[in-house]
């Protein structure tokens, strides 16, 4: 049994209380919230405990793992602290806004001994699992190209809060939305070397209106392009370009397959319960049974990308991805 306590327990922190019910390794008994009026009927619900603060909860050696669904802005001091009390660490996206930031996060808990695990739950939607592989198959041929894009409508329904923020969300939706596929494409490609991105912000708000575009070089020669739009209703698409075909993800378990002189093939995967799954992962992980599968090395590269998207945001210029090559 891992017992855990979780930080934050905003919409993203309740839904992972409720989906780590079906994981039975995870046991969360305690809960650090601000609001502790507003938190106070859920945590009655699932048996949690309100601490005080974080630093309470670092100090119970009943506890053996957090889970952080906190501002990003407070994860290098909560995951660092959390790392020096010996605790095993689930963390939200994104780990930070600049990778130097990650990296940090990163060695604490190397030199600590523990886990650090990053909820990009999409790696485990079965589409995205599925495009993985029939990318790294050879199938497609040689890959060209990539695009994708993520809407969520998420100005239209938040409408305070530290989301809507510039400083804890900025590029429109890069972070909140955008990021998702960012990682997406790392997963497929590797490393980005340059991005080149533009934030079109038609209206403040509330609710703001905007529109991010990227266009990424990969390391590996592959061009990409991204787009996400706060306003408009959810939508998901990824889709890579090969020589000998492409392969594109509409949700979580459709992937289209076009081929050459072949009407395009749909298959639809069995649904998953993502948050349940990347839960699983980290008690694996914990238990040393296996790495979790969002690696440092990915959620370093993706961070880097991001990181040159908001500066060529502000710049108007390409700008190079930090430590692309190594």
């Amino acid at each position: 049994m891992i017992n855990c306590a979780i930080a934050g327990l905003g919409r993203w922190g309740r839904a992972l209380v409720e989906a780590a019910r079906k994981e039975p390794r995870l046991n969360i008994i305690r809960a650090v919230e601000p609001d502790s009026t507003g938190a106070a009927s859920f945590c009655k619900a699932h048996n949690l405990a309100l601490a005080a603060s974080l630093d309470d909860v670092l100090a119970d050696p009943g506890i053996d793992a957090v889970l952080l669904a906190t501002p990003h802005s407070l994860h290098k001091r909560q995951v660092i602290a959390a790392a020096s009390a010996g605790k095993q660490v689930f963390c939200e996206k994104p780990l930070a806004l600049r990778r130097d930031d990650a990296a940090e996060m990163f060695a604490a808990c190397r030199s600590a001994g523990v886990t650090l695990a990053v909820g990009h739950n999409r790696r485990f939607w079965p589409s995205m699992q599925a495009l993985r592989a029939i990318t790294a198959s050879g199938e497609l041929g040689t890959i060209l190209h990539v695009e994708g894009h993520n809407s969520n409508e998420n100005s239209q329904a938040v409408t305070q809060g530290w989301r809507l923020s510039p400083e804890e969300s900025p590029g429109g939706g890069l972070t909140g939305a955008g990021l998702h596929v960012l990682d997406g494409f790392v997963s497929l490609l590797g490393p980005a070397r340059r991005v080149y991105a533009r934030l079109n912000e038609r209206e403040a708000g509330p609710p703001p209106l905007d529109t991010a575009t990227l266009a990424i070089e990969f390391v590996n020669g592959v061009s990409a392009t991204l787009a996400t739009i706060r306003a408009t209703p959810f939508y998901w698409r990824v889709h890579v370009f090969g020589t000998r075909g492409s392969a594109e993800v509409l949700d979580e378990v459709t992937m289209v397959l076009r081929r050459s002189g072949e009407a395009p093939a749909t298959t639809r995967y069995p649904a998953v319960d993502t948050l349940a799954a990347e839960l699983v992962a980290f008690a694996d992980a914990v238990e040393r049974k296996q790495p979790f599968p969002v690696p440092e090395a990915d959620v370093l590269a993706t961070l880097a990308a991001f990181e040159a998207a908001l500066q060529s945001m502000q710049t108007g210029h390409p700008v190079a991805c930090h430590m692309a090559y190594q």
